[in-house]
């Protein structure tokens, strides 16, 4: 037996300005809050399912040094230039993190400067 993953956990200065950002991104919905800030996104059927869920949990200072996770998201619905389109009017901005130029996937950063990549690929939706 395989372990799967089940969650990713992020944590942000504002969970609410990021779950509403991811869940526009990958059509997920807010799943629970937490007294503490903590926002739980995911898809509508919930924890458990095929995709994993979002945790954003609330952290005065980031992390020390660059994150060594980031995501990748495919677009489902549209091309890719579409879907750049999409996501830097959602407010995720181009990351140089030094690609060439040549790279069939485009670096970004969410609101709070997060990375994670736009690939090319088109996949179909769960």
């Amino acid at each position: 037996m395989a372990c799967r993953i089940s969650e990713l956990v992020l944590g942000c200065r504002d969970p609410e300005v990021l779950s509403r950002f991811w869940c526009e991104v990958l059509d997920f919905v807010v799943l629970a809050r937490e007294d503490d800030g903590t926002v739980e996104i995911g898809p509508r059927e919930g924890f458990g399912g095929a995709q994993p869920t979002i945790i954003l949990s609330s952290r005065e200072e980031p992390e020390k040094g660059k994150s060594r996770l980031h995501i990748d998201v495919n677009p489902t619905d549209r091309d890719q230039a579409a879907e750049l389109e999409r996501l830097l009017a959602l407010g995720a901005r181009f990351a140089d993190i030094g690609q060439t130029g040549d790279e069939q996937w485009h670096v970004l950063a969410d609101p709070e400067g997060n990375e994670f990549c736009l690939l090319k690929a088109r996949l179909a939706p769960l």
